[in-house]
């Protein structure tokens, strides 16, 4: 059995910026360290909510750097190092296991895409070279390519890929990747609004948003589910249903940026392309925020 690089929550953790643009390189320590003080279970740092396509290589290690060293080996943490160009995510995986992440976040290439085929090229080139553990992330809404549960299995078979994030949403499609691959390749939800069926399936834990605002809530959801209180599981999961949908009221990270400056905590807007929010989604927020009984900051 190939070992687990996490079962639970892991936080898919937001990039701060400052006012000029730059990377907030102490807030962002700071906000690994309360993630882990609140039982988040994994972290991972520059995926999408961590606006990587916008990070050029520097900061991309300097972000991985500062998250490897703010959690001291007291949490896995989980570099986001996929690309469309095989041999660049080959070259800046190498560079995060020099600095210490645990395993690589690996996206399907985008634009370009590739068919079924070339996704078990492209992902076991990649693995051959990187001597960490993989995990392959599946969001064909934003990438225009979609795994199927047979290319899974085929996937599964490579030691040091050890998972996948799943966020297509199919849930027939999952249950077949389940049964076909067992726990040769475990599954963890890419959607906030759907840990609980991904658990109930088979799953082992969520890559989440949500997990930004309330970790030790997200947290608790896999840990109740998997303690066999499925009834508080699922009480927590519907409990924090609209927030994690008014999440996705615009592109992440827009909103959850906005979420957590309505808060209180100075994350920055998010770069360009990704523009500031509308003022009815930041209404939408701050009044999802209220109803899950969380701290908002007063209007000025």
């Amino acid at each position: 059995m190939k070992p687990v690089l996490f079962k639970g929550s892991g936080v898919a953790l937001v990039t701060p910026m400052r006012q000029d643009g730059s990377v907030n390189f102490s807030l962002l320590e700071k906000l690994v360290q309360y993630q882990i003080m609140h039982h988040t279970d994994a972290i991972i740092v520059c995926g999408t909510t961590g606006e990587a396509p916008t990070l050029d290589d520097e900061e991309h290690l300097a972000a991985i750097a500062c998250a490897v060293q703010a959690a001291e080996k007291r949490v896995p943490v989980i570099a986001g190092t996929g690309s469309n160009n095989t041999q660049h995510a080959i070259e800046l995986s190498r560079e995060a296991g020099k600095i210490g992440a645990d395993g690589f976040l690996l996206v399907t290439p985008y634009y370009n895409k590739t068919n079924q085929r070339g996704l078990v090229e492209h992902f076991f080139t990649i693995a051959d070279q990187v001597e960490r553990p993989c995990i392959v992330y599946n969001v064909p809404s934003r990438t225009g390519v979609n795994i199927q549960p047979e290319t899974y299995l085929a996937l599964s078979k490579h030691p040091l890929i050890v998972g996948a994030k799943e966020a297509n949403g199919n849930f027939s499609a999952i249950a077949q990747t389940i049964a076909l691959c067992g726990e040769e390749l475990p599954l963890y939800s890419g959607n906030d609004d759907q840990i609980v069926p991904l658990l109930s399936l088979g799953g082992i834990g969520v890559i989440s948003v949500l997990a930004n605002l309330v970790p030790d809530a997200v947290h608790e959801i896999c840990a109740a589910y998997f303690n066999g209180d499925c009834e508080s599981s699922a009480q927590l999961q519907k409990q924090y249903l609209e927030l994690a949908q008014a999440l996705f009221c615009d592109i992440n990270p827009i909103p959850v940026k906005t979420a957590l400056s309505l808060m209180g905590i100075d994350v920055g807007r998010c770069r360009l392309p990704l523009p500031s929010p509308a003022k009815t989604d930041v209404t939408r927020i701050r009044n999802s925020l209220l109803r899950a009984g969380l701290p908002v900051m007063q209007r000025r």
